[in-house]
């Protein structure tokens, strides 16, 4: 490993959206001048064509672009008639947003440990977490790979309970040849910019293979309307922008090709790094497509690791620091450490490296011999 990067040019960052644009630069203007061209900004001929394109991309019938990911979650749980007094399953190690969701409509999120192997929901662990109050099931598809849906679904069916897939960070992964997004009652998607799809600014969708649950849906985006200005219901204002859908369409017909590159990096990395006994790389879980939305490892030191990294112009990001049953928000809730063993370790080891289509294979190289000289310092 030979790296001809020098310390004092090396600057890695997590992710380089500039380099992402430059190849799609003319596609993104014209789609964006179309929409100017057109004076329509809101729920237009774009967004509609999104919903329907993303909904077949991910095997479903139907496609709701709203505000953002965190919004897609709001609206899919009060589709799914959520609300004061009622719980809803959730893995503690992941974004807030899947839990603050649950508090924003009243009921409550109940934590349930990760597999430490795939950092998802661990379904061996959702027996003892179930009540009399439990309606509903939200696994996260953690850094692009899948959680273990089949033993998710089989639990769910016997509790007849909801499955709310957050599919904010796997979109294009597989599950036993089955699409992220595609195997629970709804799924919400996120296109914040750093996503695998992300737009240039803020949105999110939620998909279902129900139409009496897209057009609630769609209801309550606009207001709970029905018709204009007729609302039948408590909504909200969430609509998915005109021109972040065209830019996401032309988005996403790169999203396969940009996804296979984000294989092949991970790829390199694990080559690389599999000599290095103090990290432990990410795994595959068996039946899965993982879409490395980030390559997390695991190390010890982990906060010494990463400031050794940046003085050498190496970025990394932890996702997530403190597990969500140990957040202040949820401190009434009762959780104490040691509570989610596997959720709180992951907290103190996991460590994401850049990656991203265009990061090149002399980067990764640099990347690896910086981390290798940080453990060993």
């Amino acid at each position: 490993m030979n790296s001809s990067i020098t310390v004092t040019n090396a600057q890695i960052p997590m992710l380089d959206l500039g380099l992402q644009h430059s190849s799609i630069r003319q596609e993104i203007k014209a789609a964006i001048d179309e929409v100017l061209d057109s004076n329509h900004f809101i729920l237009g001929p774009n967004v509609k064509a999104l919903e329907e394109e993303v909904a077949g991309y991910c095997e479903r019938l139907f496609g709701v672009g709203v505000a953002s990911g965190t919004d897609a979650l709001i609206l899919a749980l009060r589709a799914a008639e959520i609300g004061p007094g009622d719980e809803v399953i959730v893995p503690s190690f992941t974004f807030i947003a899947t839990a603050d969701s649950v508090s924003l409509l009243g009921a409550k999120p109940v934590f349930v440990d990760i597999d430490p192997i795939t950092f998802c929901m661990d379904p061996s662990q959702l027996n003892g977490k179930l009540s009399r109050r439990t309606k509903a099931v939200i696994p996260v598809h953690l850094y692009g790979q899948s959680a273990d849906m089949e033993s998710i679904l089989d639990f769910a069916r016997e509790h007849n309970l909801k499955v709310i897939e957050d599919n904010a960070q796997a979109i294009g992964a597989t599950h036993r040849g089955k699409r992220t997004g595609s195997m629970g009652d709804i799924a919400c998607l996120s296109f914040f910019p750093s996503k695998n799809l992300g737009a240039y600014g803020d949105g999110g969708m939620v998909l279902t293979d129900s139409e009496e649950t897209a057009r609630r849906l769609q209801s309550l985006r606009a207001h709970g309307t029905t018709k204009k200005y007729f609302s039948t219901e408590q909504g909200w204002n969430s609509r998915l922008d005109e021109i972040q859908a065209a830019i996401l369409r032309v988005k996403l017909r790169h999203l396969d090709a940009w996804n296979q590159l984000r294989r092949s990096r991970a790829a390199y990395y694990e080559r690389l790094l599999n000599h290095v006994s103090e990290v432990v790389c990410p795994k595959t879980a068996d039946g899965n497509e993982h879409v490395f939305h980030q390559y997390t490892i695991r190390v010890a030191n982990r906060d010494v690791v990463q400031k050794r990294l940046s003085a050498r112009g190496v970025a990394s990001t932890v996702y997530y620091p403190v597990p969500i049953h140990l957040q202040p928000i949820f401190q009434l809730l009762g959780y104490t450490e040691a509570s989610l063993p596997n959720s709180e370790l992951a907290a103190k080891e996991a460590l994401s490296l850049p990656i991203y289509p265009e990061l090149t294979g002399e980067q990764i190289e640099y990347v690896v011999e910086v981390l290798t000289a940080a453990l060993k310092q």
